[in-house]
């Protein structure tokens, strides 16, 4: 046992019953009208930083799930990731309600020019006083680029050909345009702003002509920590290249630990340290007093589940429609432009299993491709012991069945026996979030990161 702190984000969308498709039914979940309303998301965030969470992921999406039978219809019924409000809009008010606690917003490369994702994120870490992070995504429903009139589709790999452009130029906004210094304030000179000291970036390449200089002066952690999701090869070469945090989506353990393997490889390939880079796997946690009052809870929750807005929900995520799904095709093998790292889940489950329809649709409904915890705060503190001592990983992504009563049910019971174990610290590391996750005194990106790698002349 290594006795590594446990790192806890809160994982959730403003939306409704996020991966537990049909729990708005269930007296418990308020997410229904709450994802609507500032008091919800004020009362999560003060919740969650009771309990010590480093952040609060908020994931997001534009477009709807239209490929489960042919139509979007199933998605709307059952109201997966739609309606689905912007995240960006909830977090100052959240950060003005708590002193600590991080804030991760999901925010497409697909959809928005590099330029204004820079402005956005420069101006929630001066609002949040350095507590913002970006989870970068590349998107993949095919409705959303026709509702951004954005052309067809890319392929998988070229929309992370085009995100690496796209990161590029946000680096140089972020760290090549404003020296430290820049904003003199100077009322003798009658200067606010020195222009020497502003620069432009002149960026050309293959998707972007960007000439700058950035709008904003540097914020307190000057770029945001940066997650990802990437699953696909493609998708991990391009964590271990960029991001800081890393959330994936494993079936358990065993596939959990093969994963961090190759992705930790990857970071060591970009000539990074692997301490600069944290990983979180997502987990559902359903904890009562005791084992038995825990699993009487989670069979609860069954009665209000909906396998077909999960399977909705998985389609889109695959890019294939699973109800078409029959005995000749095997899914490992089918070609996709979505997101390819959650093809192999059912076999990774149970490869032993015959997975009919029903059966899939049974397994994702509640907490969609997450593993579940389940059972007294002992229990969970015990297998979350476990996967920390076994996978080489820094915390977890928590997303509750039961919105929001899942977060306060973990906050409850299961923190405080984590703290009395020396697995969760009573206070934050420093003010920054980066400082959250690395420590104190270190709120910017390592000088390993690939951002330092093409220094411009105001910093050689």
């Amino acid at each position: 046992m290594t006795n590594k702190p446990i790192h806890m984000n809160a994982f959730t969308q403003c939306s409704i019953c996020h991966h537990s498709k049909g729990q708005w039914k269930n007296p418990d979940d308020t997410s229904s009208l709450g994802y609507k309303s500032l008091d919800y998301w004020v009362d999560l965030a003060q919740t969650l930083e009771r309990g010590g969470f480093s952040a609060l992921f908020l994931a997001d999406v534009h477009g709807t799930y239209n490929i489960y039978r042919g139509s979007r219809d199933t998605a709307v019924q059952h109201t997966v990731q739609f309606p689905s409000n912007d995240p960006t809009l909830v977090i100052s008010a959240m950060a003005y309600a708590t002193q600590q606690i991080g804030f991760a917003c999901t925010y497409s490369t697909s959809y928005f020019p590099p330029y204004q994702a820079a402005k956005l994120f420069s101006t929630l870490d001066h609002l949040t006083n350095g507590r913002i992070a970006w989870n970068v995504v590349t998107s993949y429903l095919p409705d959303a680029n026709d509702n951004f009139e954005i052309g067809e589709q890319m392929d998988h790999d070229e929309r992370y050909e085009r995100a690496e452009e796209y990161l590029e130029v946000v680096y140089k906004l972020w760290e090549h345009s404003w020296e430290e210094d820049a904003a003199v304030r100077d009322p003798a000179r009658d200067m606010h702003n020195d222009p020497a000291k502003v620069h432009e970036i002149n960026h050309v390449g293959t998707w972007f002509k960007i000439p700058g200089p950035h709008m904003c002066e540097p914020s307190p952690q000057r770029v945001p920590v940066l997650f990802q999701a990437g699953q696909s090869g493609r998708g991990v070469e391009f964590a271990g290249r960029h991001a800081e945090a890393i959330f994936g989506l494993w079936a358990n353990r065993e596939a959990c630990r093969k994963a961090v393997e190759k992705t930790r490889a990857a970071i060591q390939a970009e000539g990074r340290a692997p301490q600069h880079v944290k990983i979180f796997p997502g987990i559902a946690v359903v904890v009562a007093a005791t084992d038995a009052e825990a699993q009487a809870k989670f069979e609860s929750f069954k009665q209000y589940a909906s396998p077909e807005g999960a399977l909705a929900l998985f389609s889109g995520w695959a890019g294939f429609d699973f109800s078409k799904l029959g005995g000749d095709v095997v899914l490992d093998n089918v070609e996709t432009k979505a997101i390819q790292g959650l093809l192999t889940y059912f076999t990774e489950v149970d490869p032993d299993r015959e997975w009919t329809l029903e059966a899939m649709g049974e397994q994702i409904s509640l907490a969609s491709v997450m593993p579940k915890f389940i059972g007294s705060p002992t229990t969970i503190a015990d297998e979350m012991e476990h996967w920390m001592d076994t996978c080489d990983i820094d915390g977890f992504n928590l997303s509750p069945i039961v919105h929001p009563a899942g977060f306060r049910d973990f906050v409850d019971f299961v923190v405080p026996e984590l703290r009395r174990r020396g697995r969760m610290h009573d206070s934050y590391d420093g003010d920054t979030l980066r400082e959250h996750y690395f420590g104190r005194g270190q709120a910017r990106l390592p000088a390993d990161h690939i951002a330092h790698r093409c220094l411009p002349p105001w910093k050689q």
